[in-house]
């Protein structure tokens, strides 16, 4: 049966986010959201608390924590920053995870130390221009040549697509159409051929970096490749299923920043010589928010012990990542209601909450993805 008091060390990990958030975070959220700042030396911080190498055994350099732990860190940083809560999830969930569930030894030896302390900053490269969520008809191809496959095409819509100092990028190595026709590579930054391109100007999560990945010619070597040849792409459904749990996470982080806030702001605003908050109108919004929140945060952890047994999350990943980021939209519109003009200023952090959220219902599977990854499962 599911314990739903947080263990021991999730308290810690939550306190210990909020001390450093204060004073690592907060002070400088407006001006990295203005400028489309990607804070990378935040990340080498949360590197050295372990942060990045959340899930990664201790035996490589990781904490060696479970997703309970996971999860708690990632709602946690979204609270302070979305934008730092999608980054430092992007890293640990896909490239690093990628690297850990199907790398072999030599591969996890030399990787996942850098990762786990963010020595190296990871991306995954997955989606192209015209290939969202028609993954499998991707046009990025990987050519045998002797003991090289020589890559070449785009990536688009990559997290750390630009700054990222290893990337895990899926390949055509087979026929368009092949589910067995992907293949997983590890791909460094400065390999001769790969480039970041263009890095996007984006509505909300504007301090974390998304990006383009360019390959022209590039040539690696075939003890780069992830797992099998032509498993790339099974693998990759596999990573997105854990994944999923990330952006619930994040977005259950967005949700109870929002409400927290929203909350806080309506005892403290007076209109007719009363709180807001006596009014019905406000604290029946109130009730319905903290009631979102709270099965958003069952079925998130639910999710993650799943996935810390060991068993398929398919299903309830889909269901968790659907339900978490509807309800981070709807309660980060909410708040923006209950502050008025105010919420519809940058002086409040219910505005940037608003323009955040938005992403958790499109990336790693847009909202309609999940529906169907859920009616198929059911229908089964």
């Amino acid at each position: 049966m599911f314990d739903f008091a947080l263990n021991e060390n999730q308290r810690m990990i939550a306190q210990m986010i909020r001390d450093f958030g204060a004073k690592e975070i907060t002070p400088f959220r407006k001006e990295w959201d203005d400028q489309s700042h990607f804070p990378i030396e935040v990340f080498k911080k949360l590197g050295d608390l372990g942060l990045m190498g959340v899930l990664v055994p201790t035996e490589y350099g990781g904490s060696g924590f479970g997703y309970f732990e996971y999860v708690t860190a990632i709602a946690e940083l979204a609270k302070l920053d979305p934008s730092v809560g999608l980054s430092m999830a992007a890293h640990n969930s896909l490239c690093t995870g990628h690297i850990l569930m199907f790398g072999n030894e030599e591969q996890k030896r030399k990787y996942l130390p850098k990762l786990a302390t963010c020595e190296w900053l990871g991306a995954w490269g997955l989606t192209e221009p015209n290939t969202g969520s028609d993954a499998g008809n991707m046009r990025t191809v990987a050519k045998k040549d002797g003991e090289y496959y020589v890559i070449n095409g785009a990536k688009n819509f990559i997290t750390h697509g630009y700054s990222g100092d290893v990337a895990v990028v899926i390949a055509r190595t087979g026929e368009v159409g092949d589910s067995h026709g992907m293949t997983a590579f590890i791909v460094e930054r400065g390999t001769p051929g790969f480039k970041g391109g263009r890095k996007e100007d984006k509505l909300g999560m504007r301090a974390s970096e998304t990006a383009e990945m360019i390959f022209e010619d590039c040539r690696i070597h075939e003890s780069q490749v992830l797992g099998e040849v032509g498993e790339g792409f099974i693998q990759s459904m596999k990573i997105l299923d854990g994944g999923r749990i990330s952006i619930a996470a994040l977005s259950l982080g967005i949700a109870e920043g929002a409400l927290e806030a929203a909350i806080q702001y309506s005892k403290e605003r007076h209109q007719f010589n009363k709180p807001i908050s006596s009014f019905q109108g406000i604290s029946f919004k109130l009730a319905d928010m903290a009631t979102q929140v709270e099965a958003a945060s069952l079925l998130t952890f639910k999710a993650a012990d799943l996935k810390n047994k060991g068993q398929k999350v398919t299903l309830t990943g889909a269901k968790a990542k659907l339900y978490a980021s509807e309800v981070a939209v709807s309660v980060a519109n909410e708040a923006v209601q209950i502050f008025g003009g105010y919420g519809f200023t940058k002086d409040y952090p219910v505005e940037k909450y608003y323009r955040d959220a938005k992403l958790c219902t499109i990336g790693e599977g847009t909202s309609e993805i999940q529906k169907l990854v859920i009616s198929r499962e059911l229908l089964r």
